[in-house]
């Protein structure tokens, strides 16, 4: 789908533009068409104006902390973390080096965002890392890329090497006494790098694994040193709430909820892709800008934050909108912004079963909750799948994912253990018929 085209479904729907340049701009850069990426593109965009604003007017990073603050942004890589006070923890007057890094490797089943605007828009992360390194006062950044995506990582190194050439990198950035060199770093397909310790590990040459928290990155992170990581498209939002302010980037969105996100709508929809709306957007008017259900079939559920959120039901979805607080208060989160559409076709038995099989897979075995856990819940889903489970093992499943939630260094043993509750709590139904002789629990006498 081309930029006229969304935007033409915008006004077709009702639904309120107020886009900025990270992925597609409909109201102004209806030209674009995947060719455009390169720095005279976004100069001829207003690229870098942000930045320039900032180095020729004198902006104090305490200032630019305050605008980013102000916007309501957070952090779109999945915590939704307020992106203004995390960058206010970092110390700015510690004596050493700092570092800042982007956290590219896009992993999440069902997200696939950052890729694209990587690859269609790589000047706007540059110029937003550059923006943070100031107000934090850093000079030094990498942006680690998702190892699967290697023609993007390539596109990456030569925006950089353009930016490099431009000025916009390097020592006395625009003539000023700023020093900022930024660099790439591929990951190698691991889904464990997306968390940001194991990303920090991996970057330090070792084996991707995630750390014990405390000491939390700000205070030692990469090589040991004061580090903070955002998201690719958090950094993209940063040029546009320097330029417009953040006042209008908040206004964008709703409280609590400012500017826009970037949407990557898939699964059992017409048209699949990634849609930027304003935060707070009705899910129905999301799901028509996806072209509704494929086929003219019935909505079942919606995973609304990629693999590792909890799914819902079609009637929960279809009263949410989509922001984190009303996700949150549904009983799911919003994390990546991977929307996966399920139809009444769909068999929640073999979704969960394909969903546990990548968190076994992907499991880095540092903990045994999670090494051992997910292993479990793939056999026990795959039995009942198979029809061979025993009335048993609805329990176990159960008893299997609460030993493993909230029991692991990381997130990742959460992100096995909650698909597989919220699937039991809102489909039960689907997995008792698949057990032989299943007769259900009498329900407890008050």
């Amino acid at each position: 789908m081309n930029a006229s085209q969304v935007l033409a479904q915008f006004q077709a729907t009702g639904v309120q533009t107020c886009f900025h340049d990270r992925h597609i701009d409909p109201q102004i850069y209806a030209g674009l068409d995947g060719t455009n990426w390169r720095l005279a593109d976004y100069e001829a965009r207003g690229g870098y104006k942000a930045l320039r604003k900032i180095l020729t007017e004198g902006l104090t990073p305490d200032q630019v902390i305050a605008e980013v603050k102000s916007s309501g942004l957070r952090g779109r890589g999945g915590a939704g973390f307020p992106t203004g006070l995390k960058w206010s923890f970092m110390p700015r007057q510690f004596p050493g080096q700092k570092y800042l890094v982007c956290n590219s490797d896009e992993g999440e089943p069902g997200t696939c965002k950052d890729r694209d605007i990587l690859q269609f828009n790589p000047h706007i992360v540059i110029e937003g890392m550059a923006i943070a390194a100031y107000a934090m006062g850093i000079s030094v950044g990498y942006n680690y890329i998702h190892g699967e995506i290697f023609q993007t990582y390539d596109r990456f190194e030569e925006a950089l090497e353009e930016a490099r050439a431009a000025g916009y990198l390097g020592d006395k950035i625009m003539g000023s006494g700023y020093n900022f060199q930024l660099h790439a770093a591929h990951g190698f397909g691991a889904y464990i790098c997306g968390e940001e310790t194991a990303l920090l590990e991996s970057l330090e040459g070792k084996k991707g694994q995630p750390r014990f928290k405390p000491p939390f990155p700000a205070s030692f992170g990469l090589y040991g040193k004061p580090t903070t990581i955002n998201n690719t498209e958090t950094f993209a939002a940063v040029p546009w709430i320097i330029n417009n302010g953040g006042q209008a980037y908040l206004e964008c969105g709703k409280p609590n909820n400012g500017g826009t996100k970037i949407y990557s709508v898939s699964g059992d929809v017409e048209l699949p892709g990634n849609y930027e709306v304003p935060m707070g957007t009705p899910f129905s008017k999301l799901l028509e800008l996806a072209g509704g259900v494929r086929k003219g079939r019935t909505l079942k559920a919606v995973i609304p934050g990629g693999s590792s959120a909890p799914v819902l039901p079609a009637d929960i979805m279809m009263s949410c909108t989509m922001d984190y607080d009303s996700i949150a208060k549904a009983g799911s989160m919003l994390g990546s912004g991977a929307v996966i559409v399920m139809d009444d076709s769909r068999s929640m038995v073999e979704s969960l079963k394909r969903l546990s099989y990548f968190y076994m897979h992907e499991s880095c075995g540092q903990c045994t909750p999670c090494r051992e856990g997910t292993g479990w819940l793939w056999r026990l889903v795959d039995r009942i799948d198979r029809g061979v489970g025993k009335a048993s093992d609805m329990d176990l499943l159960n008893s299997v994912a609460d030993n493993i939630q909230g029991r692991t260094i990381c997130a990742l043993g959460d992100a096995a253990a909650m698909p597989v509750r919220a699937m039991i709590k809102h489909f039960r139904h689907e997995f008792e018929a698949k057990i032989p002789g299943y007769v259900p629990k009498a329900p407890a006498k008050a």
